[in-house]
């Protein structure tokens, strides 16, 4: 057993973090692309079965669970320190490691205001915050999926629409970044596009795109490429944009074109499916009836308003219960709305169980997820009192061996033999957990009893 408490008062109390992992795990060969000297570690059976995956070690509860899921599941893996004083104290190298391991990758988003120590004897706000963006652009996320219910959001990264000063505005032929107040990377752009094109087609789902090409710079170059994108398949375009933005920004576009692969439409031709091109503020509207008609689409967006659209998956479900049960009241009946839900064949919960993909324009993809309120349920870990006096459960760990399952079935698709053994990981974590939440150093324990680790 690991001792998981000394782990997470070591890191309370500022003591050696690093040290006491170090001593968890061994070294390894492995390094990330252009990063020789980059620390990694690596822990797990690796008998030559199953694809690794690469865990950042962040913070709190992400780090103590990923750790105690880690060591229950017993998977081949890799390590790479990354929580808040590391990365301040490397000064964000440790982001460029990360996101350049040569392998699919999970990373956990934690809270972006920590204090850490300035070296100086003061405290001072964790460089790069959460370290999502740096990330991004240092790993070349050039997206981010996240499926819920009917509604997939493609959100291009980082792409951000604000600019509305023609004058000022340029793309850099060199580099395809497109100047204005922000630096949105073109050829994120393209391959963004890209993507949103083939999962539409791929999977027959209704294709949304997102975007004000009317008002952001941004934007018009962004529906410029989708337009180009479209040339020559067998999209049919339902409501299309007042204005062809391609043709409306066509020197500033054929300058991102000229820096992609000459083959980047290769194949497209016999792409096709049904595009809607909306304005971003209508699609907040369309998303709630698509949620409620059970509609299966694909939802393009910018950053910006991606992050919204996500927000609203996230949370608009809590809402519809709420109000389909003040319905039920009204019209006399004392329903439970969360079966009613699940037997009206809706799947989406409260959004803490939403998938999150980065993906890269070179390498695997990196599966992320948030954990928001890690730090106050650690404190009441570290305090012997994680209820509250019985006002509050336990924390739960399951979304680590969710979040693992998905990476690891990414890692090594068409792996039957992974796919079940996660299955029945997952079904024996239900049956300990199932009614009475336990302690999270109590339900370790009965996990790493219950579950056999893989190889063994």
């Amino acid at each position: 057993m690991i001792d998981l408490m000394s782990i997470a008062q070591t890191e309370a109390k500022g003591g050696d973090l690093f040290g006491a992992l170090e001593a968890l795990y061994k070294p390894t060969d492995v390094r990330p692309d252009g990063h020789p000297d980059a620390i990694v570690w690596q822990g797990g059976n690796f008998d030559g079965t199953v694809n690794p995956v690469a865990h950042s070690l962040t913070d709190a509860y992400a780090l103590i669970g990923t750790i105690a899921a880690a060591d229950i599941l017993g998977l081949p893996f890799y390590a790479v320190p990354m929580w808040s004083q590391y990365r301040h104290d490397t000064q964000l190298e440790c982001l460029s490691w990360f996101g350049n391991m040569p392998c699919t990758s999970i990373k956990w988003s934690t809270a972006g205001d920590a204090y850490v120590n300035d070296g100086k004897g003061g405290r001072v706000v964790v460089m790069g915050k959460s370290g999502n963006a740096p990330l991004r652009t240092q790993a070349g996320v050039y997206c981010n999926v996240r499926p819920y219910g009917p509604i997939t959001a493609v959100r291009c990264m980082p792409c951000l629409p604000y600019s509305q000063n023609r004058p000022k505005f340029d793309v850099d032929s060199k580099t395809g970044l497109i100047h204005s107040e922000m630096n949105s990377p073109g050829i994120q752009m393209a391959y963004a596009n890209r993507l949103f094109l083939k999962m539409v087609h791929e999977t027959g789902k209704i294709g949304r795109v997102a975007m004000k090409p009317t008002q952001a710079m941004e934007d018009g170059i962004n529906a410029g490429l989708h337009a180009w994108l479209l040339e020559g398949t067998k999209f049919e375009v339902g409501r299309k944009y007042a204005v062809n933005p391609f043709e409306e920004h066509r020197d500033n576009i054929e300058k991102i074109i000229a820096l992609l692969p000459s083959d980047f439409k290769k194949g497209m031709e016999n792409w096709g499916g049904r595009i809607e091109q909306h304005i971003a503020d209508t699609n907040y509207g369309l998303l709630l009836w698509d949620l409620i008609e059970q509609r299966d689409c694909v939802v393009l967006a910018t950053d910006l308003d991606g992050d919204r659209l996500t927000d609203l998956m996230a949370d608009v479900s809590d809402p519809l219960r709420d109000f389909g049960k003040k319905v039920a009241k009204h019209l006399g009946h004392d329903v439970d709305m969360s079966q009613v839900w699940a037997d009206m064949g809706y799947t989406t919960g409260n959004g803490r169980d939403m998938t999150s993909v980065m993906h890269r324009m070179s390498g695997p993809a990196i599966h992320e997820q948030t954990l928001g309120s890690a730090d106050a349920m650690l404190l009441r870990l570290l305090d012997g009192d994680e209820s509250m006096g019985g006002t509050k459960q336990p924390y739960d760990p399951r979304i680590h061996f969710v979040l693992m399952r998905d990476a690891y079935l990414d890692a090594n698709q068409g792996n039957e033999k992974v796919k079940i053994w996660f299955d029945n990981v997952l079904g024996t974590f239900d049956s300990i957990y199932g009614q009475t939440r336990p302690g999270f150093i109590e339900g370790y324990k009965a996990l790493k009893q219950a579950i056999t680790p893989w190889g063994s």
